[in-house]
């Protein structure tokens, strides 16, 4: 069997259309779970608001990115511009730069503060057309502080009446850390909304898994046995990212070895096969036979996405 009749033979088995755990933050896989629709709550009622920083934060593996997808597909043109800053890790220059470059201002062959002119031209045109301008920084623990105190100070362009720019960090932990400094006093003042995105409930894990199958076209019982998704709960400590990775090596496993549904069997294989993952202990030689089917099919899906 080649790689591509080996996919094709794996979506078949299951009924599905497309690979239901893949790690890309793709919003058309969006889960409906509670911490993900409290901070996007908190999102949307913080832009309604129009003033001030807006802060999500989360353990790595928890969704932040997805999250951050989502919150620019909900922007409607016709009254949102986003600037979306993915990599923060740039010198104060470089981030006005990139910022304009977002705005669609000309950066090039200019000094620096014809560059924060030119944005702030641009930022009070919007203003009078009625549109608000949302930045949104991703990873914005790795932004350097002389960078993050330069956000500060974009952030106090406003007209006589409102905010000019209205900014969101998404951040790890560590954000919280470094915003904790004397030197940030004044911003992290300005963060007047905040919430953190935390790990999911044995609850929200089963939804998340069964609707992600459904999503990717499986009809029919649940696949997961209850046991499998409570030593899934155990190793992945609710974390998106852990989950999905487990899930899809125990969805292979089961189908190379034949078999209808995920046992616990599949899920110590994939678990003992990923880093980061709580170890289980491995009961029986049967669980390296699982895990060598693991690695076969992954080897085989990596050959086939790189063709």
């Amino acid at each position: 069997m080649n790689v591509a009749n080996m996919i094709g033979g794996f979506q078949e088995y299951y009924g599905l259309q497309q690979q239901p755990f893949s790690l890309a933050p793709n919003t058309e896989f969006y889960v409906e779970i509670k911490t993900q629709q409290e901070c996007f709550n908190v999102l949307s009622y913080a832009l309604l608001a129009g003033e001030g920083f807006i802060k999500i934060t989360g353990d790595v593996g928890t969704g932040k990115t997805l999250l951050c997808r989502r919150l620019l597909n909900s922007l409607h043109a016709d009254e949102y511009v986003s600037v979306y800053i993915p990599n923060p890790a740039l010198d104060p220059q470089a981030l006005w730069r990139a910022i304009g470059h977002e705005l669609e201002v000309g950066v090039n062959n200019v000094d620096i503060h014809q560059v924060q002119e030119r944005i702030q031209q641009r930022l009070l045109s919007l203003a009078q057309q009625g549109r608000s301008v949302v930045l949104v920084v991703d990873e914005a623990q790795c932004i350097p502080e002389d960078s993050l105190e330069a956000l500060r100070l974009i952030s106090n362009l406003e007209s006589e009446s409102r905010s000019l720019i209205q900014i969101v960090l998404f951040g790890q932990p560590e954000l919280n850390d470094l915003l904790a400094l004397h030197r940030f006093r004044q911003l992290k003042q300005r963060i007047t909304y905040s919430a953190e995105l935390r790990a999911m409930d044995a609850a929200s894990m089963q939804h998340y898994i069964q609707q992600r199958m459904i999503l990717a076209g499986y009809r029919g019982m649940p696949v997961f046995e209850e046991k499998a998704l409570k030593l899934m709960k155990k190793a992945t400590a609710g974390i998106p990212r852990l989950i999905n990775i487990i899930a899809q090596k125990a969805l292979f496993s089961a189908f190379g070895g034949g078999a209808r549904s995920v046992s616990e069997a599949h899920i110590r294989a994939a678990v003992k096969d990923t880093e980061g993952a709580k170890p289980l202990a491995l009961k029986n030689r049967f669980y390296w036979k699982e895990i060598s089917l693991i690695l076969l099919m992954l080897i085989l899906v990596a050959l086939h996405e790189l063709g």
